[in-house]
């Protein structure tokens, strides 16, 4: 089961771009994203220094075009890869490129988006002196609540011995003088407080532009970043980019549901190494093996294709013009709703049931309605990420 992930801001370094453009293709296609998004990308991807491209402005769209142009070198027919994926991810920034790979909005769309994020996101920064401190090792309970009595946010969960810090920068100094047992700090080269409540008038101002984004469900399940959740639902999908501009980032939770999925492969999009650095670490930890792969250059481009066809495995969810399914947004136990039973046609956004784990209850809804095919699952069944539940002919339902 194969797993592509996109890193976040930060993972980017001066010229790693530059072997890449040496392919007339990629090169013009990066010329074509960098109209879109106002950015020389190729420029700040080869000759910009470390920090040209720290500035946010510049990091989120070179990070995101990047990813669409290098998936499309990985994947010369897009259509292949939802032969091989089994899921897509991002950290942070990168959810907007793994939505794109799974078509739920176009590259030109998560161009602009990233453009107006960054920009965004660069003015909130600016109104108050913010940042950001990752925190490595300790005891979990004792950072984060080091983290909470100092009045930070817990921005980035990494997983074990891995949480980001952010907030004021007074209240990072009074964390730097008050830091936790056994733990190590390590301020970031960050332009702000990102993904803490800091960052709500960037909220504000990509939510009023997602609004006339459209959206198509996504052809291969995407693991949310904020809770690890599956989705299949475009308009949840866009919903969540834009509210993660403000909410932390659970990267654990996103391993969580990997190994949930029953992932055997990792590959990670440049620029790489820090999603798979943390994933080696987590998996190792829990006895689990995992392969993984960081796609860095283009020399090893043969070598990513045989690992994603070692891997891969069909998406459960990709679409299908005669019906639609709606799946498992999580592990745990799945209770049908007698609603949903008793009826043959469901409306849109019909509560089917719920998920219930150790940690949370989730409703699950038929975003689009349509005629009951057949159920997949019965009441009290135990689901996995991503299992399908139920399927819809995408039927008209009477107003």
């Amino acid at each position: 089961m194969l797993v592509i992930a996109a890193p976040g801001q930060g993972a980017q370094t001066p010229g790693f771009l530059r072997p890449w453009l040496d392919d007339a293709t990629f090169a013009a296609r990066l010329d074509w994203l960098s109209a879109v998004a106002g950015i020389d990308l190729a420029h700040a991807g080869t000759e910009a220094d470390e920090s040209t491209i720290r500035d946010t402005r510049v990091a989120q769209p070179l990070l995101v075009g990047a990813g669409l142009v290098t998936a499309l070198e990985l994947f010369p027919h897009p259509g292949d890869a939802f032969a091989r994926i089994g899921a897509v991810t991002g950290h942070s920034v990168g959810e907007i490129g793994a939505a794109a790979g799974a078509r739920v909005i176009t590259a030109e769309q998560a161009m602009v988006l990233v453009r107006e994020r960054g920009n965004a996101m660069a003015i909130a920064s600016a109104a108050t002196p913010t940042g950001m401190t990752a925190v490595l090792g300790g005891d979990r309970a004792e950072v984060l609540e080091a983290i909470a009595r100092h009045g930070l946010t817990a921005a980035n969960d990494n997983g074990p011995g891995q949480v980001v810090a952010a907030g004021t920068l007074e209240q990072l100094a009074a964390f730097a003088d008050d830091a936790p047992a056994r733990a190590k700090l390590r301020p970031l080269s960050v332009a702000g407080a990102f993904h803490t409540a800091h960052m709500a008038p960037a909220v504000d101002h990509v939510a009023a532009l997602a609004r006339s984004v459209s959206v198509h469900d996504p052809r291969t399940p995407i693991i949310s970043n904020a809770d690890g959740r599956i989705l299949h639902d475009g308009r949840e999908v866009l919903a969540r980019i834009v509210g993660q501009i403000a909410r932390p980032v659970r990267w654990d939770l996103c391993l969580e549901t990997m190994l949930d999925l029953g992932v055997t492969g990792l590959l990670e999009m440049p620029p790489s190494g820090t999603l798979t650095g943390i994933a080696k670490r987590f998996f190792r930890d829990r006895g689990v093996s995992v392969e993984t792969f960081s796609l860095a250059t283009p020399d090893q481009l043969d070598d990513a294709r045989a690992f994603c066809e070692r891997h891969g495995e069909a998406s459960q969810i990709e679409t299908s013009p005669t019906w639609r399914m709606v799946v498992s947004p999580a592990k745990g136990v799945f209770h049908r709703a007698e609603e949903a039973l008793e009826r043959d046609l469901l409306a849109p956004g019909v509560t089917i049931g719920d998920v219930t784990s150790l940690r949370d209850r989730i409703p699950v809804e038929a975003a689009h309605g349509g005629h009951v095919v057949e159920w997949l699952v019965e009441d009290g069944d135990p689901v996995s990420p991503g299992q399908p539940l139920l399927r819809l002919h995408p039927e008209a339902v009477p107003a």
